[in-house]
């Protein structure tokens, strides 16, 4: 069998895209490549969603933040006795459970494509206790930055209701402003 010269992936132009959509797209005045991008990079959801991200990506290429990193932290509640593989799951569910707030806003839902896109670089660090989590959490939300606060169901290692991992993610300098002066698990 010949080797195919056709290129095969999401890079390839192989991907469709809903012409009713593209369609759509056109009629604002959206270029047919830069239409069939957002399509493809909002896997065809609606004309809107598409729209949103053409819209966001130009707004942000005009502000000049292509060039800023995203970085997701994890923060291990340390004055629980957890071993490494409850540490693990614990981060685990604390990764998922952050990745799906992200889809509950645009705004984040972009930040979560830039995070992706740009390495979706992931931090372990300690943090002292569950006070410690909670203020993290709070400083956080405070410069709206995503948070998920994981609560353990205290079915192996640690009792029902304890706040095991924070998990955030924005923006490098952002996520630093918060936890940069925490020590490295």
């Amino acid at each position: 069998m010949e080797p195919s010269d056709q290129q095969t992936g999401p890079d390839s132009g192989s991907q469709e895209v809903n012409p009713v959509y593209l369609q759509q797209l056109r009629e604002l005045d959206i270029p047919e490549e830069a239409a069939k991008q957002a399509l493809l990079h909002t896997r065809n959801v609606s004309a809107e969603e598409a729209a949103m991200y053409y819209f966001n990506k130009l707004e942000n290429e005009e502000e000049g933040d292509d060039d800023l990193m995203f970085k997701m932290v994890f923060v291990v509640n340390m004055d629980l006795a957890m071993g490494v593989g409850k540490v693990a799951a614990q981060v685990g569910h604390a990764a998922i459970g952050l990745y799906q707030a992200l889809q509950e806003k645009n705004s984040w839902r972009e930040m979560a494509w830039k995070w992706d896109h740009g390495g979706a670089k992931k931090v372990v660090l300690q943090g002292t206790n569950m006070a410690h989590l909670l203020e993290l959490q709070a400083l956080a939300m405070s410069l709206s930055l995503p948070t998920y606060l994981v609560q353990d169901a205290g079915r192996t290692q640690v009792e029902a209701g304890s706040r095991t991992i924070l998990a955030i993610v924005g923006e490098e300098d952002m996520v630093n402003n918060v936890t940069g002066s925490l020590k490295l698990l």
